[in-house]
C-alpha cells in the first residue's frame, strides 16, 4: 500500500471503530469532568445524544439534566482513578530504567549516553503511561539536524494517530497523520508521514472534517513546507538507509477483547471497568452531595427578614446580635427551626472503597500497589511480594512486549544513527532486562545469607554479589579480598607455612 487515495472517508473506515474504542478510553484517562459532561460517555467520532451511553442508548450520569431545572446541569465531581491506574502501570515498568546491554561494550556505552542525552527515561515513562490507557503506543525516529545535529530523535505517536499495515501479526509499515492549524470549521489539513523499511513518506491533504480530500503540495503549509529540503528529489519522500522500519508499535497488553483477530493491544480499562469509574464518580458525587445539604440552614418566620428595598426581597442577617421586638409567642423558642441533615461518611466511604478495589483489581493490580492495604507499618519483602503479586504478574506480562519492541527501537537507532550520522558503532541487538522484583529490605538479606551461611550453601563472593547487586566484578573481588582478609578465612600460602 501507498499513501491513502484521495477524498478518502476519515478517520479510515477500517480504522473508525478502533479509533472511537480509543476515544472512549482517552476520555476517562484525560478526566476533564467537562469533557465527559459534554460527550456523557459517547463515542467521539458519533452522532449520538450527549446523555445516552453508547452501546445502549440508555442515560448515563454524566451530562444529566434534572428534570425539574432543565437548563441546570447537576454538579458531577470526577475521581480520577482511570489517570492514577495508568500512572501505576507505568511507575511498575519504568520507575527504574531498565538494564540495557549488548556484547560490543563500545555499543553498551553508546545506548547509555543515549538514556542520557536523549531523555529515553521519560520518555519511556510518559510512553507506557499513554498505552496503558490507550492499548498501546508507536516508538517513532526521525532526525532534524537544525534541532539535533549528531543523532536520531526518540519520538512517540498516539495509536488514534496512526494506521498500522500488518502481515502474519508483523508490523510491515505505518502511516502517521495529524491536524494542522490553519484552516476553518469546513477546510482541514491533515500531514501525513508514511513508514516503511528503508523510506519515510510524506504528503499533505486538503479536505473536510470527515473526508481526507485532496493531496496539495507540503509547500502550502507552513507546518510542512520546512521538510522539503530534506527531502529526497521526488520531493516527499526520503531514504532512511537502513533495511528495518523506523517505527515500533508495543501493545499495553494482549489480546484485545473487541478486536480477537487483530494485533492491536488493549487498554487497562477494557476489563470493561468503565461502569465501575461511573458509579465510583455516582458516590463521590453523592457524598459531597451530603455535605453540601447538610450544611446549617435556619428556618425564620417573616419579621426577622430585613426589607431591602422595592422589588429587592428580604434577607436574614444570621450575624446580627440585637433584634427589635417582634411579635412572636415566647412558647415557639423565637421562631427559628435549624435544619441539618446528618452526613454518611461511612455507607459513602466503605462503597467508594469497594469500587475503587474492584476496579483496580479488574485492570489486573493489586490495591496493595495504590495504598489501600497496610497502615505504613514496616513490612518484610515476603509480605511485600504477597500483597502486590497481582500487579507483579501484570507487569511481567507487559514486559514482554517492552521487551522486545524496545530492543527492536533500539536497534533501528543504531543502525539510523550509523547511517545518517556517521556514528561509530557496531550495531547490535541489546538485551533490555526490567528490575520488577520488589526491593528487599537490609534486614531480610542479612537472615537470608545468614541461613545460607549456616547451610554451608553460599561462597562469600555470591554472599557480596548478593549484598550489592551493582557492584561490578573488580569491586567484588576486592570486598571478597578484605572480608576474607579480616576475618582470617584467607587461604595461606603453604610456602610461607611450610617453606621449602
Amino acid at each position: 500500500m501507498s499513501m491513502p487515495a484521495q477524498g478518502t472517508p476519515w478517520p479510515p473506515p477500517q480504522m473508525a471503530e478502533v479509533y472511537r474504542e480509543m476515544a472512549y478510553d482517552a476520555m476517562w484517562y484525560e478526566g476533564d469532568p467537562d469533557r465527559l459532561a459534554r460527550v456523557a460517555d459517547r463515542r467521539e467520532h458519533t452522532p449520538r445524544r450527549a446523555d445516552q451511553d453508547s452501546r445502549s442508548g440508555r442515560r448515563t450520569r454524566w451530562g444529566r439534566q434534572p428534570a425539574d431545572y432543565p437548563r441546570k446541569r447537576e454538579r458531577r465531581l470526577h475521581v480520577p482513578l482511570p489517570g492514577d491506574i495508568a500512572t501505576v502501570a507505568s511507575d511498575l515498568l519504568f520507575a527504574e530504567m531498565p538494564a540495557i546491554t549488548t556484547p560490543d561494550d563500545a555499543t553498551t556505552a553508546y545506548l547509555a549516553d543515549l538514556i542520557d542525552t536523549a531523555g529515553l527515561h521519560p520518555l519511556l515513562l510518559g510512553a507506557a503511561e499513554q498505552a496503558s490507557a490507550m492499548s498501546g503506543i508507536f516508538l517513532r525516529l526521525t532526525w532534524d539536524r537544525d534541532v539535533v545535529p549528531d543523532r536520531p530523535i526518540p519520538t512517540t505517536v498516539q495509536p488514534d494517530n496512526a494506521i498500522p499495515e500488518y502481515a502474519f501479526g508483523i508490523l510491515r509499515a505505518v502511516t502517521f497523520w495529524r491536524e494542522l492549524e490553519g484552516g476553518d470549521t469546513q477546510t482541514v489539513y491533515r500531514h501525513l508521514e508514511r513508514h516503511e523499511p528503508g523510506r519515510i513518506e510524506h504528503a499533505l491533504y486538503e479536505g473536510t472534517p470527515d473526508n481526507l480530500g485532496r493531496a496539495v503540495p507540503l509547500t502550502e503549509h507552513t507546518d510542512t513546507a520546512a521538510l522539503v529540503a530534506s527531502l529526497g528529489e521526488d520531493g516527499v519522500s526520503v531514504e532512511t538507509g537502513i533495511p528495518m522500519l523506523t517505527a515500533v508499535y508495543v501493545p499495553n497488553m494482549t489480546p484485545n477483547r473487541l478486536h480477537r483477530s487483530s494485533p492491536y493491544g488493549r487498554s487497562d480499562y477494557a476489563a470493561p471497568i468503565y461502569d465501575q469509574f461511573a458509579a465510583l464518580d455516582d458516590t463521590w458525587s453523592s457524598w459531597m452531595r451530603d455535605i453540601r445539604l447538610a450544611r446549617a440552614r435556619l428556618v425564620v418566620p417573616d419579621g426577622y427578614l430585613t426589607n431591602l428595598g422595592p422589588g429587592a426581597g428580604a434577607a436574614f442577617d444570621d450575624d446580627r446580635e440585637v433584634y427589635s421586638g417582634l411579635n412572636v409567642p415566647p412558647n415557639e423558642g423565637q421562631g427559628i427551626t435549624l435544619s441539618q441533615f446528618d452526613i454518611r461518611v461511612q455507607e459513602h466511604q466503605r462503597t467508594a472503597e469497594a469500587l475503587t478495589r474492584k476496579a483496580i483489581e479488574s485492570a489486573g493490580y493489586s490495591a496493595q500497589s495504590f495504598g489501600l492495604e497496610g497502615g505504613g507499618e514496616a513490612i518484610t519483602a515476603t509480605e511485600v511480594d504477597s500483597r502486590d503479586a497481582r500487579s507483579t504478574v501484570t507487569t511481567k506480562k507487559k514486559a514482554g512486549h517492552w521487551r522486545s519492541g524496545l530492543a527492536d527501537f533500539l536497534l533501528a537507532y543504531q543502525l539510523l544513527a550509523v547511517a545518517q550520522f556517521g556514528a561509530r558503532i557496531s550495531p547490535e541487538r541489546p538485551t533490555v532486562e526490567f528490575r520488577l522484583d520488589a526491593a528487599e529490605s537490609e534486614q531480610s538479606k542479612a537472615a537470608t545469607l545468614e541461613l545460607l551461611s549456616r547451610a554451608g550453601a553460599v561462597s562469600t563472593r555470591t554472599k557480596v554479589k548478593y549484598r550489592s547487586p551493582d557492584l561490578d566484578d573488580t569491586a567484588v573481588d576486592a570486598e571478597v579480598a578484605a572480608i576474607l582478609a579480616e576475618t582470617g578465612a584467607a587461604a595461606i600460602d603453604p610456602g610461607e607455612t611450610y617453606p621449602m
